[in-house]
């Protein structure tokens, strides 16, 4: 055990800080769609929130955080927990989460990265809706074309494509026991690459700030369920979309984009 931790600490230190101080930067454009990333890519992105989150290898719980809550600034807030697709998809969350025995906050984590609660989104790789989950993935969980529909159209359900997120997530649980950091950045990477790198975080910017926004908004849906604020906020006005900008995403390998974009 204390050889595992002295890897898992090595590993994290290794990232230079990767998953760590995970600030987030942000802007509204004339439509109100709302960019976020974990860096300042140009003059319009200002300061949202400056974090410490981490996820806690010690593992107190499957998906434990590490650091100090700071609460995020009112903007970011009101995108990430007044979105109307939060509301309208939440009891699938939930329904997921209790089917694979995951955190809710775990998939409204997720699907805030991958897609900003949009369910038509389609990356260029062909990665699709709200959890972004390739046609590959999805037939690997047993998704196949029926009634007139293809793979690419049935997970554009969100019901399957929470789903399959879902058992997907499960999967790298157990495949990556007690180790959050390197689930998430497998969802991200494909869990290839993260063996490919000795089961650590593979060294491409994107799945880096990928595990820092991910730990960030996780971080957020955790205390939101645990001071029962979700339930509590009003319908958000105008019905803002969230487009990621996660910086980096360009380097990614292609061999290592089975999964998404």
């Amino acid at each position: 055990m204390r050889t595992l931790r002295s890897l898992l600490v090595a590993s994290c230190l290794s990232l230079a800080g990767a998953a760590a101080h995970a600030d987030i930067y942000g802007y509204v454009d004339a439509q109100g769609g709302a960019h976020f990333s974990t860096e300042k890519l140009d003059e319009r992105y200002k300061l949202y929130a400056r974090g410490d989150a981490d996820f806690d290898t010690e593992q107190r719980s499957p998906f434990a955080i590490d650091g100090e809550h700071k609460p995020l600034s009112p903007a970011l807030s009101r995108h990430l927990g007044e979105h109307p697709n939060l509301k309208k998809f939440e009891h699938l969350l939930h329904a997921a989460a209790s089917e694979f025995g995951l955190q809710p906050a775990l998939l409204k984590a997720i699907m805030a990265a991958e897609s900003g609660f949009n369910p038509a989104a389609v990356s260029p790789k062909g990665a699709i809706g709200l959890m972004q989950v390739m046609p590959a993935t999805a037939e690997r969980y047993g998704v196949q074309a029926a009634a007139k529909k293809s793979v690419a159209q049935r997970l554009a359900d969100p019901q399957t494509n929470i789903r399959v997120s879902a058992r997907y997530l499960r999967d790298l649980t157990r495949l990556f026991p007690g180790q959050p950091e390197l689930v998430i950045a497998s969802y991200n990477a494909g869990e290839g690459a993260v063996q490919k790198y000795r089961n650590t975080i593979p060294p491409y910017p994107e799945t880096r700030n990928y595990v820092k926004l991910v730990a960030q908004f996780y971080q957020f849906y955790r205390m939101a369920t645990e001071q029962g604020a979700t339930a509590a906020l009003p319908a958000a006005k105008g019905g803002r979309r969230i487009h990621m900008t996660i910086p980096g995403r360009a380097s990614l390998p292609a061999a290592m984009t089975t999964r998404h974009e």
